[in-house]
């Protein structure tokens, strides 16, 4: 009887089947709750892009996505521990080396094949609000998501607060026609939200560089080389969570991953497409920075001939008054004017009206 119940479900359209599943009592209920460690965030069964009501363990729900037509596990884990992540490995037949990844907190951008299965990193950007550009200053923090990408189930790893999937998460279950589509939607939506916060991210960092570049040329010159530097290796950091994440994206467009749908290839191609934007604004924002910093230290040379200038300057008026009372503090018997009773105001006269016209010739030359 129950062979014939499960066949007349197969038979069945989505919905009637999804209802059925919810009406009747299942054959075999769980021996145990769904697990909710620490790392756990969120974990659903959904089929036809419906969640599905119920408690599952990670083995239970893989082999009930396996029996239905459209249906995946998505798991979603917050910085896990190995012991956390063990049992979900198991369940899902994952590799050793991916799941030594997905335990790390950052790695590089990559997309790998393991037989059935596709892992992904994508390393995650957001924009540290401040008030003002210090040598100090965390401009952009970093974090990672890993992705386990297989025909009945998606495994997602954050790391780091840089972008939440709780929201996308939340958007894809509003839009059934999208999760219907599979675990590879799931990667969309992902990937797509990194890349709309690296456009965020792209514009603020363009804001503190429109500051900076007018500090630099400003008459007061606030902003000091070691606060320029810091953009800079806060730019740097940007650079390297999105240029490594081309190559993934371009496999994907390409057709290189067999696993990969069509359709999901389609909305993956306008991903790679925003991102190449990105790209080419941090190169933009790493040239005019690199020119911004040039711009600085010509700026410190000049201010140094300035200050050689002035010290040059005023050591010649200094000059004057020391030589004249050197030459007069000889003590010799026999010298001019000695003996002249207008000697020693001449002598100060003098050496007021040559430094003063040493300060005036300066003065006129740009020296002081």
């Amino acid at each position: 009887m129950a062979e014939q119940e499960r066949g007349l479900s197969r038979a069945l359209s989505a919905p009637v089947r999804a209802v059925s599943q919810i009406l009747r009592p299942p054959t075999n209920p769980p021996s145990s709750p769904a697990p909710n460690g620490p790392g756990l965030v969120d974990f659903a069964l959904y089929v036809d892009g419906v969640r599905q009501d119920g408690e599952w363990t990670f083995k239970e729900a893989h082999e009930a996505a396996q029996r239905q037509g459209k249906a995946f596990v998505w798991i979603g884990l917050h910085e896990p521990t190995p012991d956390e992540f063990a049992d979900i490995a198991e369940a899902f037949d994952l590799h050793e080396l991916a799941v030594e990844d997905a335990v790390k907190s950052f790695q590089r951008p990559k997309l790998e094949q393991y037989e059935d299965m596709t892992f992904a990193v994508v390393r995650t950007a957001r924009y540290m609000p401040h008030d003002e550009l210090t040598e100090t200053s965390e401009v952009i923090e970093t974090g990672a998501v890993m992705l386990f990408i297989g025909e009945h189930f998606v495994i997602t790893v954050r790391h780091g607060a840089a972008v939440r999937l709780k929201p996308v998460r939340e958007e894809l279950e509003s839009r059934r026609e999208l999760l219907a589509q599979g675990p590879w939607a799931v990667f969309h939506a992902v990937v797509d939200r990194v890349v709309d916060v690296y456009l965020d991210v792209s514009a603020a960092v363009e804001t503190d560089l429109d500051e900076l570049e007018a500090s630099v040329f400003s008459r007061d010159r606030k902003s000091n080389i070691q606060e320029i530097y810091q953009l800079k290796r806060e730019l740097v950091e940007f650079k390297r969570a999105v240029f490594p994440l081309q190559r993934p994206l371009q496999v994907l467009v390409s057709g290189q991953i067999s696993s990969l749908p069509k359709e999901p290839r389609r909305y993956i191609r306008d991903v790679n497409d925003h991102l190449q934007r990105v790209v080419e604004q941090i190169a933009a924002y790493d040239d005019l920075i690199n020119s911004v910093l040039q711009a600085r230290l010509a700026q410190v040379t000049v201010d140094q001939n300035n200050d050689m200038r002035k010290i040059a300057a005023w050591a010649a008026i200094a000059a004057v008054p020391t030589a004249i009372a050197g030459i007069y503090g000889m003590n010799f018997d026999v010298m001019p004017e000695l003996k002249w009773k207008f000697g020693y105001p001449f002598i100060l006269t003098l050496i007021v009206v040559a430094c003063a016209g040493l300060y005036r010739f300066f003065r006129r030359s740009g020296w002081l």
